[in-house]
């Protein structure tokens, strides 16, 4: 990410004024540039010919490109009174197989309390796999009996991560409609198969907290990004992601990194890298197992994993408009999911 902005020496300028046009200490200035430049383009004492000068980041004219931070640089997370819709797409990879899923989803807040907000997420569209609108049967049957968890409503914390469902005792309610339905337009083993699927997920609220867990969308919106980004505008947080499957998800190592200094179409970004930082090997997570089998006083960390984040907010709400997420991890065959979410236009 940029770490200055550059200004174009006119010739009438001076140190002093250039210092004076941005409300900054001609010696800070001064210091600031020669931190960045080439030896050839330092400045001892005054401008010797230099064609363009370093300057801070936040060194604007326009204060109105600054990101509103709250104390320790946070992003505030406000998203009263917001409803969006987003195109989604989720891309699995296996070694050398790859699948595609977009849909459409809504996503309303709902309300504030006791420090957590609320939100309602809904499907908008049907559901492509590869381009193609899903008509194989199993394809078919995994969505249309997994209508029943919509419209779901989720908790987020105020750092904008999700915390747990809220509407579980709703899916009992609505599944013997939706099981109507299901046996209405389909017939036979396979149906039986998914129906007693979903049941079991929606009739164990551990179950089903897991399995909405595992959904990349809620997890990639509400992953947590309003957070204290510090005086360097950097932060290293631990974070998990559901990868695999396995109760306990790989844990990793990112970095964060925002930009105090709002794009030209006004929008606000923040960007992270990591690797995995799990005690389990390649084998546990194989084995699906949820801690190491190897007890050891000073573990082995397992970084056999690559973590990449990328956010646009907008300028003036701190919402999300775009996200992408990037996970991968060395199983067998290396394993990859990748995540879009994009704002659509009303």
């Amino acid at each position: 990410m940029q770490k200055f902005n550059i200004h174009t020496i006119r010739k009438e300028e001076s140190l002093k004024s250039i210092a004076t046009l941005y409300h900054l200490d001609a010696d800070a200035l001064k210091q600031f540039h020669n931190n960045h430049c080439g030896v050839k383009d330092m400045i001892l004492i005054e401008l010797t010919g230099q064609k363009e000068i370093f300057l801070p980041r936040t060194a604007v004219t326009d204060k109105k490109r600054l990101v509103e931070f709250g104390r320790g640089n946070k992003v505030v997370f406000q998203p009263q009174n917001s409803f969006k819709k987003y195109g989604v797409t989720i891309t699995i990879e296996n070694d050398d197989h790859k699948n595609e899923l977009k849909y459409e989803m809504s996503v309303r807040w709902l309300k504030t309390e006791n420090k957590l907000h609320y939100f309602d997420i809904d499907r908008t569209s049907a559901l492509y796999l590869n381009e193609e609108e899903v008509n194989e049967i199993a394809d078919l049957l995994a969505y249309k009996t997994s209508q029943v968890l919509y419209p779901l409503q989720i908790s987020v914390d105020e750092q904008g991560k999700f915390s747990a469902v809220e509407n579980l005792s709703v899916f009992k309610e609505r599944w013997p409609a939706v099981k109507e339905e299901v046996y209405k337009e389909f017939d036979g083993e396979t149906v039986d198969h998914y129906c007693e699927k979903i049941e079991k997920v929606i009739y164990e609220p551990d179950a089903i907290d897991l399995y909405l867990k595992n959904d990349y969308f809620i997890r990639t919106l509400f992953f947590g990004i309003y957070q204290s980004f510090g005086q360097n505008y950097q932060t290293e947080t631990a974070e998990s992601f559901p990868i695999v499957n396995n109760p306990v998800e790989p844990r990793y190592k990112v970095q964060l990194e925002i930009d105090p200094l709002k794009d030209e179409y006004n929008l606000i970004h923040i960007e992270g890298e990591g690797k995995l930082n799990d005690e389990r090997t390649v084998y546990d997570f194989m084995n699906k197992a949820p801690f190491s089998m190897i007890i050891d006083d000073d573990p082995v960390m397992n970084h056999e994993g690559d973590f990449r984040i990328t956010y646009h907010l907008n300028g003036e709400t701190s919402l999300s408009e775009s996200m992408y997420l990037e996970c991968d991890i060395q199983l067998e065959k290396k394993k990859k999911i990748s995540v879009v979410v994009a704002a659509l236009a009303d």
